[in-house]
């Protein structure tokens, strides 16, 4: 808080104060997200502001989700690597494939959907993006991916 106090608030000669007075400059917000868990089951998940208009659902979460897929999965991402994507189609087919893999091939823990009746002990559906999106209707497998027809349209 004290950086941004620093940074984003304003000294503002206050009446008969011996100091100015610091108060946010006009359209600075920052909205935090405070997870509340019972044992390590999350519960809820509450949005405060801090400073300013709280966010409804602040978009750096899905951002940084997926840096750190990236990061994850691209080794030319990764701080201090040997690894570098040298020819711009090494890099195109890298990325697409990894983004393909995180939205069409992986179920997401964050997706899941609880069943109405639990399936061999099982008590949620694992769901992809693509599922929760309406485009798919199960998560694909490699091989299912790599022999799908691809339309392109005229």
């Amino acid at each position: 808080m004290e950086a941004i106090q620093e940074v984003y608030w304003d000294p503002v000669l206050a009446a008969g104060l011996p100091r100015d007075v610091f108060l946010p400059a006009p359209g600075v917000a920052l909205t935090q997200a405070v997870k509340h868990r019972k044992g390590r089951r999350l519960v809820r998940v509450e949005v405060r502001a801090v400073l300013g208009k709280a966010a409804t659902q602040p978009i750096a979460v899905y951002v940084e989700r997926q840096n750190g897929v990236l990061r994850d999965r691209l080794a030319c991402l990764t701080r201090k690597t040997h690894a570098f994507a040298k020819a711009e189609q090494t890099w195109t087919a890298c990325f697409s494939l990894t983004l393909v893999e995180h939205h069409w091939l992986g179920p997401h823990v964050a997706l899941r959907a609880p069943l109405e009746v639990p399936d061999g002990g099982r008590r949620y559906a694992r769901r992809t993006p693509a599922m929760v999106l309406g485009l798919a209707d199960h998560a694909w497998s490699l091989s299912e991916f790599l022999t799908h027809p691809v339309y392109h349209g005229t």
